[in-house]
């Protein structure tokens, strides 16, 4: 074991304890070095799930779970609840927000991306995107408040407007959102209001692009835009949308009036990144070398979602896989450069895509395999149970999806803080 006192020992500075930097850190557990952790908050978040949070499915703790737990058998990481403002490559230095430096020998930064609104930041206030835990309860509590709101008022129109749901963007997220929504309100809240019967909210998923889930072959995006219809949802594709503002959306010559309108349409990597004084692409991402070292910058690296990087002669999604793949491989370089030895390229093994829509309806693609329906959600579901960090989460997460499943209750349905939207 080594001894993480020994300053002696090159340091590793692991920006992120998102997958990309808790599993270069996990790789390196054996390695004769000294790892410091980064990050702002201070636990590891299943992001794929993190819409069950949203919709009131799970509980923060049931996709996360604190990185001091999940590291504290290894030795050689010293977890630090830190935020960056810059990092120096040339000097091998990295400047918190409060002043403070800390050097290193080698870097992985692994900050993910937030969300892109296409110029229009302005959006924002109205339309939520979903990237952390705190956004997931944010938008949770504009969910249930809607539903509350509506029941209170008397005007047919504002009640209207408050059982209607935007949802921007089709791809995975907003799938996910949509079809979940069509199912709280058809099935979770029924008979639990007297004025109004949320069985009539209007859920809408809008796409700028020709199809839903434009990563996935044309035939599942057909049968993935069935199956949300089949749940209610309307599906909009071809036109993107114009303004968002606190009435609703406008999509063409079409005004939507919606007062909850959630954003799953576009992300932007880290600002972190412009600190690096390098190239970055039209996504605001690190164009890495091959073995995700930044050029120029052999002991600086990038992985996830904020690394651009090509295997195969194909881009690396932002999927939580290749996130994984990049910090072990990145691992695995470091481990190169102490021995002297030549780093390998990374190579990307793709594991399929995956969508669930709604109970028991689902899409996956793992390459020429694909399958929809009901054994496509028992996929799903199986996989995300599987990848879940820790056995209380894994248990905690079957049992709150099984008792949803018999009964179509959602166990996390509590109201915290003060609607945004309440006062307008």
């Amino acid at each position: 074991m080594n001894d993480v006192s020994d300053v002696a020992l090159p340091h590793v500075v692991i920006i992120g304890g998102g997958f990309a930097g808790l599993w270069a850190a996990r790789a390196l557990s054996d390695a004769p070095v000294r790892i410091t952790m980064l990050d702002r908050g201070n636990h590891h978040l299943f992001q794929p799930l993190l819409y069950q949070v949203a919709t009131a499915g799970l509980s923060a703790p049931d996709i996360a779970a604190p990185l001091r737990q999940i590291l504290r058998r290894q030795e050689n990481v010293t977890v630090l609840m830190e935020e960056v403002d810059a990092i120096d490559p040339a000097a091998r230095r990295v400047t918190l927000t409060d002043g403070r430096h800390i050097d290193f020998d080698y870097a992985l930064l692994a900050t993910g991306a937030t969300h892109a609104y296409f110029g229009h930041d302005e959006w924002a206030e109205h339309a939520p995107g979903l990237k952390s835990l705190d956004d997931a309860l944010d938008i949770r509590r504009r969910i249930l408040s809607a539903f509350e709101r509506a029941e209170a008022t008397d005007d047919l129109d504002e009640r209207k407007a408050l059982l209607t749901f935007a949802i921007v963007g089709g791809g995975p997220t907003g799938v996910e959102l949509a079809g979940t929504m069509a199912e709280i309100a058809r099935h979770t809240l029924n008979g639990e209001f007297r004025h109004i019967d949320p069985a009539h909210s209007q859920v809408m998923l809008l796409e700028a692009g020709p199809r839903v889930l434009s990563s996935f072959d044309p035939d599942l995006s057909e049968k993935a835009r069935l199956q949300l219809e089949h749940l209610g949802v309307e599906v909009l594709t071809g036109t993107p949308v114009a303004s968002i503002d606190g009435k609703g959306v406008q999509v063409g010559e079409r005004h939507i009036p919606a007062r909850t309108v959630l954003w799953a349409a576009g992300v932007a990597a880290s600002p972190l990144a412009r600190t690096l004084g390098v190239p970055l692409d039209r996504a605001g991402r690190v164009s890495v070398e091959s073995d995700l070292a930044v050029p120029g910058h052999p002991h600086v690296f990038v992985a996830g979602d904020l690394a651009s990087v090509q295997s195969d002669g194909r881009p690396v999604p932002g999927v939580a896989p290749a996130a994984k793949q990049m910090g072990r491989h990145v691992a695995d370089t470091i481990r190169a450069r102490l021995a002297g030895q030549p780093a390998t390229h990374f190579r990307y093994r793709d594991f399929g895509n995956l969508a669930t829509i709604g109970r028991m309806a689902a899409v996956v693609q793992v390459g020429r395999w694909k399958l929809s329906g009901a054994l496509a959600w028992w996929f799903w579901l199986w996989a995300h149970v599987f990848f879940l960090i820790g056995f209380r989460n894994r248990l905690v997460v079957m049992l709150n999806w099984t008792w949803a499943y018999w009964t179509y209750q959602r166990a996390a349905r509590i109201i915290l803080g003060k609607d945004p939207e309440a006062g307008r």
